[in-house]
């Protein structure tokens, strides 16, 4: 499966607004693709909090994913634009999600990252990261 995004390829090329916007949804169904090729099943897409957003949220078994989605000229840049603070706004938004979902209150939670880089394969890192103590 070769994923034909239309990223530059040259780092100092500045994308319009609307141009990054479409990188992104490409980016996000592609990972949605990848990841329900894998057995996943995507639950929500591009849910936005007043805390943050969150690109996928999906699910296997009883294990609740959120992924962030990052889309680069290569992978090493697409794993760089994934900062703690960014970590931190996809936790706090995840938790307000599971707020509003008390069914899965008691499933357990997992972060993951999908990089996407033009002419490859899309990334799958599992278990990304490690939620961090909440705010106070």
């Amino acid at each position: 499966m070769r994923l034909d995004l239309k990223l530059p390829m040259k780092p100092k090329l500045k994308l319009s607004r609307q141009q990054r916007e479409k990188r992104g949804r490409d980016a996000e169904s592609a990972a949605a693709l990848w990841l329900r090729l894998k057995g996943y099943r995507i639950l929500d897409r591009r849910v936005k909090t007043p805390k943050g957003e969150i690109d996928l949220i999906a699910s296997k078994g009883k294990m609740l994913i959120f992924v962030e989605v990052k889309a680069r000229e290569d992978r090493g840049r697409a794993l760089e634009a994934v900062t703690p603070e960014l970590q931190r706004r996809v936790q706090d938004a995840a938790n307000i999600w599971v707020s509003r979902k008390p069914k899965l209150a008691n499933w357990l939670w997992r972060f993951d990252i999908v990089l996407i880089a033009p002419g490859g394969m899309p990334r799958h890192m599992r278990d990304a990261w490690r939620a961090a103590p909440p705010r106070t």
